[in-house]
């Protein structure tokens, strides 16, 4: 540990692990709130990056520098750690003591690099609420956007969007070249790549939903443990949608169907925000091509249909296709047995009829004032 004539600096990093208590008789013993360890690492870098919030808070509190380098070679900020693990309570704490949102760590990167490349949009959120440049590029020279929309985090790219990040084409090209990517398939080949093909290794593969997606994890195991792993979030459907509307661009209807049909999940964003663009639309060809989709052999794809129906067309008060959709949503809730598709049906005739009576819809759905 560095010398530090007011007490002794090893106690305070002992006490990280302690809690909160032995942190703060470490701080009344003398002990720097700005000490580091022989490897040149801030007690404030430490406990950033392993999520403790409130010790975090107390060193804040007693001068410990939110900007302060850390680290052997001073390449790596409390922020972008925080950052990178995905500790938002840290990142608040952080922000709200001065940290610079902007400010880049060693090999370039920045806060939100980290936090729109590994997909944690609480992080986004905070940091462009504090000011983060939506189009600072990162080390390779990556738009946030384009970064977020690779890594197939919806709620990020709304985020940025609504920040005014710029890039949409680069980033639309970059979810449809993912979108047509078999996922699992090249995480697998991203971990042969690294690990060889070692037929002891065995695998796992978990899809966990997260921020209205969903994540595929691929875990290499040696005796029956993880020891490598690779995951990607799967919301490229859902940001190619919201780009290309931002952009004015139409997709075909069963390009929109496709993308959210792929996970077979009505509650995925790439379900979403294909039905919200194809209501948006509100004209007879996409009227037709809904009413195809509830005569449909698949109650996936009857669904699909009958959320469309739901409130296409509708605008301040308008119920443009009510005469010719109420009776397919009535056919269709008579010969379901499907309960998504009865659920589907049902709430799409209660838009129609009593719209008053529905709860709120899911996030993604809403068509915009007016409606």
């Amino acid at each position: 540990m560095t010398n530090d004539p007011a007490g002794d600096p090893s106690s305070l990093f002992e006490a990280l692990y302690d809690g909160e208590n032995a942190v703060v008789r470490a701080l009344r013993a003398g002990v720097s709130a700005e000490s580091s360890d022989e490897d040149g690492t801030t007690a404030l870098y430490l406990a950033s990056v392993q999520d403790l919030p409130g010790a975090v808070r107390l060193l804040l509190a007693v001068g410990a520098d939110p900007n302060r380098a850390s680290g052997p070679e001073a390449g790596d900020l409390p922020l972008c750690g925080a950052a990178c693990g995905g500790h938002a309570e840290v990142v608040e704490a952080l922000l709200a003591a001065g940290a610079w949102p902007d400010l880049r760590e060693q090999f370039g990167f920045t806060a939100l690099r980290w936090a729109a490349g590994l997909g944690h949009a609480r992080i986004a959120e905070l940091l462009l609420g504090h000011g983060a440049d939506p189009g600072l590029p990162g080390p390779q020279g990556e738009p946030p956007l384009v970064v977020a929309a690779r890594r197939g985090s919806a709620r990020t790219v709304r985020t940025l969007l609504g920040h005014g990040a710029r890039d949409l084409d680069r980033a639309l090209e970059e979810a449809r070249r993912v979108l047509a990517l078999d996922v699992e398939q090249e995480l697998r080949d991203a971990l042969s790549a690294r690990y060889g093909n070692d037929p002891r290794h065995g695998s796992t593969v978990r899809r966990t939903a997260v921020d209205g997606g969903m994540t595929i994890s691929v875990e290499l195991l040696r005796d029956g443990e993880p020891f490598a792993g690779q995951d990607q979030q799967t919301g490229h459907g859902a940001i190619a949608t919201l780009l290309e509307h931002a952009l004015g661009l139409r997709a075909s209807f069963e390009e929109l169907a496709a993308r959210a049909l792929r996970y077979g999940d009505p509650e995925l964003d790439n379900w979403h925000e294909s039905v919200r663009a194809l209501r948006l639309r509100g004209d007879e060809e996409t009227f037709q091509a809904a009413a195809a989709w509830t005569a449909s052999d698949d109650p996936l794809r009857q669904a699909f249909g009958a959320q469309v129906l739901a409130r296409l067309g509708f605008r301040t008060g308008a119920k443009p296709f009510a005469a010719r959709a109420v009776p397919l949503l009535r056919e269709l809730v008579r010969g379901a047995s499907d309960p998504v598709l009865i659920a589907s049906a049902e709430r799409a005739l209660g838009h129609h009829e009593d719209p008053a009576a529905l709860p709120e819809e899911p996030h993604g759905l809403s068509d915009g004032p007016g409606d």
